[in-house]
């Protein structure tokens, strides 16, 4: 299978595919470009992680429709990627999220740009799990509009937030994760063709929206690598109908989107699912580097020390809006530091620097940071995958500590793509 990986970051989505089968799965293009930076160190970590596959280095939204036509050409059966998430992440205020209309949000519109030309059998996708609730003012507007954009062009999608720790990784991280398949392949007409009396799925809404249970929570990609108890959560459902116009979702849009769901046809059920919780999580201490091998920089003392007990500690603070209204700021405490026996707490981009987010570790009497190893590990990936760049002169550099943190805190869990990657392949061999 021949795969494009858009905003490919360090490559995440090819580590995972790869260490699922990597003789099925052939990444032959990937892009990555950081328009707020003038180094381009992600591409170049890709570069050189990644020498047999042609790297494009320029903003999506300028690649030509042709190069999308090449790949169509080339055969390429699958996009992946982490679409950039900041309009709708936590780390940013509600009174400034912007959702789909902001400036990162609208780069969605390039994956579907993409689709058009190449037109994949299957693309994996991944972001942040507040994207089924943003923006705030219109909860699970944006996500309609995708589910909507991706009805159109004929392709189905089914998702799901996963927390990594809970199937047996090493960090607390959620995302959503959509697959999202065209609906001629061979999976598209077996979805169809599997429920009572070879109803088409467009109709079975109006019979019995039960009917989705058996793909949600037994037969579904996600149903068969990330098992979910049998019954949605405090009885949590929802069927809706989208519109065939997106400007009308985007003003009236109103319903409840779960954390797990499928859409088909224009018609989505959404149902609010738990794991069954069978997977023992990676706990910190079992991806640690020996101590003695620790750089005597990353451990903390002193007044940065005294910071960091200060933000992780409770606090009220006095603060004034941009209207000059005065209000108390509450924030409640957390350990002093992070226990050795849980998976890690989801990295920022952060990571490293001294703010409350930041995993602080205590050991043999000591606080300290965790390593760029140690991060790399919480997200999966190969010890030292983002320490060497190539750059444009094509010379081998190292990439500084400070980089590879923003790295990890940007990539996902490749071992959750690697069990996607697991299921696809089954997908794909059985359903011609």
């Amino acid at each position: 299978m021949k795969v494009f990986s858009m905003f490919d970051g360090v490559g995440g989505f090819i580590v995972g595919l790869n260490n699922s089968d990597a003789e099925f799965y052939k990444t032959i293009y990937s892009n990555q470009f950081e328009p707020s930076k003038k180094a381009q160190d992600a591409f170049e970590v890709g570069v050189y992680q990644f020498p047999n596959m042609e790297h494009i280095n320029t903003d999506v939204g300028l690649i030509p429709n042709e190069k999308f036509d090449e790949m169509h050409t080339k055969g390429v059966d699958m996009i992946v990627g982490g679409f950039p998430c900041q309009d709708y992440s936590v780390a940013r205020s509600k009174k400034h999220e912007m959702g789909i209309e902001g400036k990162k949000g609208v780069l969605f519109w390039e994956i579907i740009r993409a689709v058009n030309h190449i037109q994949p059998k299957y693309l994996i996708l991944e972001n942040v799990d507040r994207l089924l609730k943003s923006p705030s003012k219109q909860r699970g507007r944006d996500f309609a509009i995708m589910l909507a954009a991706f009805n159109e062009l004929n392709y189905s999608v089914e998702w799901r937030v996963i927390n990594a720790a809970e199937y047996g990784r090493a960090q607390r991280r959620r995302r959503v994760f959509f697959f999202v398949y065209r609906n001629d392949t061979g999976w598209g007409k077996y979805v169809d063709s599997t429920f009572e009396n070879d109803t088409p799925l467009e109709n079975l809404f109006e019979i019995d929206e039960y009917k989705y249970d058996s793909y949600i929570f037994e037969d579904g990609l996600f149903a068969k690598q990330f098992p979910i108890q049998q019954l949605p959560y405090k009885n949590r459902h929802s069927f809706g109908e989208l519109s065939n116009d997106v400007v009308e979702i985007s003003d009236n849009f109103t319903g409840k989107i779960w954390n797990t769901g499928i859409m088909r046809h224009g018609k989505y059920y959404t149902i609010d699912t738990i794991p069954t919780m069978e997977e023992e999580p990676i706990p910190l201490k079992d991806i640690l580097v020996p101590e003695e091998t620790v750089p005597e920089n990353y451990y903390i003392t002193g007044e940065k020390l005294e910071k960091f007990m200060y933000l992780r500690g409770p606090k009220k603070i006095e603060r004034t809006s941009v209207d000059g209204h005065k209000y108390l700021y509450a924030e409640g405490g957390m350990s002093p530091y992070d226990s050795l026996d849980l998976p890690g707490r989801t990295m920022l981009t952060s990571e490293g620097s001294i703010n409350r987010s930041t995993h602080l570790l205590y050991i043999n009497d000591r606080y300290r940071l965790i390593t760029p190893i140690e991060a790399e590990r919480l997200q999966d990936f190969p010890d030292d995958w983002t320490k060497y760049k190539k750059t444009s002169t094509e010379e081998i550099v190292e990439v500084s500590d400070r980089m590879r943190m923003f790295f990890m805190g940007n990539a996902l869990v490749t071992g959750i793509v690697k069990r996607i990657g697991d299921e696809l392949k089954k997908i794909d061999k059985k359903y011609k």
